[in-house]
C-alpha cells in the first residue's frame, strides 16, 4: 500500500499496474485501422474536429444544462493514440503516475495484461470523455474505429461523425454540469482499490458460492451481477461490491444519458439520425465468433453495451413522463443519483427525487 502526490492511499489493482509499460504493449499489439488514403484520413479528421465544436450547441439545448464552462478541442487520435491516453487516465485515477521501485517490479506482469486488453479495447472505442487529465478535461475520438464503422454500417459519413460527437460532448457537459461527478467517481475507484485485511480464502468462497449459485440456477436476475462483472462484484467485500455497484449505476445513466441526448437532437441537426441509431443497434446484436466473444464478456464489453440500453430507458422514460428540467435533478448530488432498483423502474426514482 502506497500513498500518492495528493495524499491518497493506493492498492489493489490500479496500483500493481504499470501504466507506462501497458501502453507501451498496448501500442505493439493494438491492430491497424481500415485502409484508406493520407488524402481520406486527413479529411476525417478535420470532419471530426469541426463535428465536436458543432455538437455543442444541441447538445446543451436539447439536455438543458447550460454551465458556462467550455467543451476542450478533441483530440483526434488513432488506436496507439487512445491507449496512451486511456494508460495516462488509469495512473492518474489511481494515482500510480510515478511507481515504487518495488511498484514497478510487481506491476510489469500486470502491466503486460493491462497492455493486451487494451489493445483489444482499442478497436472497439469510438470517443471518450476523460474528467481526469487536463484542465478542463480529455475530449478523446477514435478515428480509424469511427471510419470502420461508419463504412460497416453503410451509413452518412458526415451525420454519423457529428453523431459520435454529440456523445461524447454530452459526457463533457454532464461532468462541467455537475463537478462533483469526478470526484465522486474518483472516491469509488479509491475504495474498490482498496485490499483489505480478509484472508484470501473468504474471496474465494464468495466466489464459489455465485458459481455454485449460477449453476443451480439461483443467482440474482439483475444485469449487474452476469457475466464477469457479476463474478467480480460477488467476490468483492461489502464496501467494495458497493462502490463498484454505485460505478455500474453512475455509467448507466451518463451512457444512457448521452444516448439519449445523441438521438434527441433529431433530423434537423443529424439528418439520418433514425437510419444510423438503427443500423448501429444491429450491429450490436450481430453475432461474433467465438474468441471475439469470449473477449467481450472477460473485459466486460457486453456489460458496457446493457449499460447504454437500460440508461436510454431510463432517460427516455423520465424525460417522457416529467421533462428535460425536473429530469436534470438527477445531477444535484449522489443521493439524487437512480439506485439499482430504480434504473429498470423509473417510477421509483420520480416519487423518491421529485414527489
Amino acid at each position: 500500500m502506497t500513498e500518492d502526490k495528493n495524499g491518497r492511499t493506493n492498492s489493489g489493482f490500479g496500483g500493481a499496474v504499470d501504466w507506462r509499460l501497458a501502453a507501451r504493449t498496448g501500442a505493439v499489439l493494438a491492430p491497424a485501422g481500415p485502409r484508406t488514403s493520407r488524402q481520406v484520413a486527413e479529411q476525417v479528421v478535420a470532419e471530426l474536429a469541426t463535428a465536436s465544436v458543432r455538437a455543442e450547441g444541441p447538445v446543451r439545448e436539447v439536455s438543458g444544462l447550460l454551465d458556462d464552462r467550455p467543451v476542450p478541442a478533441a483530440r483526434i487520435v488513432d488506436r496507439p493514440g487512445w491507449i496512451a491516453a486511456a494508460a495516462d487516465s488509469m495512473a492518474v485515477l489511481t494515482g500510480t503516475e510515478a511507481p515504487s521501485t518495488t511498484g514497478k517490479l510487481v506491476g510489469k506482469p500486470a502491466g503486460l495484461q493491462a497492455g493486451t486488453m487494451l489493445a483489444f479495447l482499442s478497436t472497439a472505442i469510438l470517443g471518450q470523455y476523460d474528467p481526469f487529465t487536463g484542465d478542463d478535461g480529455t475530449l478523446l475520438l477514435v478515428a480509424p474505429n469511427i471510419l470502420g464503422v461508419e463504412r460497416a454500417l453503410g451509413v452518412d459519413a458526415t451525420d454519423f461523425r457529428l453523431w459520435v460527437c454529440l456523445h461524447e460532448v454530452t459526457h463533457r457537459v454532464q461532468f462541467s454540469s455537475a463537478p462533483w461527478l469526478a470526484g465522486y467517481m474518483r472516491t469509488n475507484v479509491d475504495i474498490l482499490s482498496e485490499v483489505g485485511e480478509e484472508p484470501m480464502s473468504e474471496m474465494l468462497g464468495r466466489l464459489l458460492t455465485e458459481v455454485k449459485s449460477r449453476r443451480n440456477g439461483d443467482a440474482a436476475d439483475d444485469p449487474n451481477s452476469r457475466g464477469v462483472v457479476g463474478l467480480l462484484r460477488a467476490a468483492q467485500a461489502p464496501p467494495q461490491r458497493e462502490a463498484l455497484d454505485r460505478l455500474l449505476m453512475l455509467g448507466t445513466l451518463l451512457e444512457g444519458h448521452a444516448d439519449h441526448v445523441m438521438d434527441a437532437v433529431g433530423p434537423a441537426v443529424v439528418p439520418t439520425v433514425a437510419d444510423i441509431r438503427a443500423a448501429f443497434d444491429q450491429r450490436r446484436k450481430k453475432p461474433t465468433n467465438p474468441v471475439q466473444r469470449l473477449l467481450r464478456a472477460l473485459l466486460g464489453v457486453d456489460a458496457k453495451v446493457a449499460q447504454y440500453v437500460r440508461g436510454k430507458k431510463f432517460v427516455d422514460a423520465v424525460v417522457e413522463r416529467v421533462g428535460v428540467t425536473e429530469f436534470n435533478t438527477v445531477w444535484t448530488n449522489a443521493d439524487t443519483l437512480p439506485r439499482l432498483d430504480e434504473v429498470d423502474e423509473p417510477e421509483r426514482w420520480i416519487r423518491r427525487v421529485l414527489f
